[in-house]
């Protein structure tokens, strides 16, 4: 589970002090020292009751009167600071199950009983309300490849809210959580981690019951444009799609080339041919949902 930060501090801060003290030093999780200098400076801004509904009231009152704002608002999640020194701030709103959001959008838009990983650090701290509850598991990331279906190997560890205060590192690829809404409205406060790299690496759902892999959580706009690309156009982005299928770092990036190909292949013995290269190119992710696909080929037959 994500790791419990202890050592209570008293003091409090203000918005502009937490940001500034962070960005001064940076933000690196995998340093003790950066992780307990942001940690610590959380705690204080979450010890200050006033500031996030003073935040709020300066933001909109700014807005009313046509000025620009820093924050952006969606649905749940409040930015408080622009990326900085490896870090943004945020504050995320948590409506329990009595609440008109939830009552309206569903649990699932406030990624209730979605069990998932992270890939990316961040600090956490309740800042108001009873705080929401998580079942805790942890799970070898190396150990998974990614494909749907593959065994994940999740450990649980406990149920827990993150109450009033309380403190917590959860790890990239480490930690594993099912939410569930918190009694009462809640609000929690985030240091998280700005890794221009972290949209490279795989976010993963989660079956806990089958203990499963369900899928990517977090697929990107690269794949999704050579798809298009590659139905859309002719034999340079083919080309394209062989070079990364062969090349590319990222294996995710290298699934959405043969699949791309399998689609605009002309027949299933076309499609197989492809499968059966990406069988031989050296990923693990690639080799064994190509094997996947040639089966259901070969089944379909």
């Amino acid at each position: 589970m994500p790791r419990l930060i202890e050592g209570e501090d008293l003091a409090s801060c203000s918005l502009r002090e937490a940001v500034h003290a962070i960005d001064a030093a940076g933000f690196d999780p995998r340093e003790e020292d950066s992780l307990l200098h942001a940690a610590r400076w959380l705690q204080r801004l979450g010890n200050n009751a006033s500031f996030l509904g003073d935040h709020i009231t300066a933001q909109l009152t700014a807005g009313y009167a046509g000025e620009a704002t820093e924050s952006a608002y969606g649905p749940q999640a409040i930015v408080l600071s622009g990326m900085r020194n490896g870090f943004f701030l945020r504050a995320n709103v948590w409506p329990s199950e009595r609440d008109h959001a939830f009552r309206t959008s569903g649990g699932r838009s406030f990624v209730y009983g979605i069990p998932h990983d992270h890939n990316f650090d961040f600090l956490t701290v309740g800042y108001f309300g009873p705080g929401y509850r998580s079942d805790y598991y942890e799970y070898d990331y190396e150990a998974v490849a990614g494909r749907h279906g593959e065994r994940a190997g999740l450990h649980f560890v406990e149920r827990s809210a993150l109450g009033p205060g309380k403190l917590m590192h959860y790890r990239a690829h480490r930690d594993v959580h099912r939410q569930l809404p918190p009694e009462s409205l809640s609000v929690s406060l985030n240091v998280v981690a700005a890794d221009p790299a972290a949209g490279w690496f795989d976010q993963y759902g989660f079956d806990v019951e089958a203990d499963t892999v369900t899928g990517v959580l977090n697929p990107t706009s690269t794949e999704v444009f050579l798809r298009l690309a590659v139905g859309l156009g002719g034999a340079e982005a083919l080309d394209l799609a062989e070079r990364f299928g062969r090349s590319h770092p990222s294996d995710r990036l290298r699934l959405a080339c043969f699949e791309a190909r399998a689609v605009a292949a002309h027949g299933p013995a076309s499609a197989d041919a492809i499968w059966r290269e990406a069988e031989l190119g050296g990923s693990r992710l690639v080799a064994e949902e190509a094997s996947l696909r040639r089966r259901m080929l070969s089944s379909s037959a």
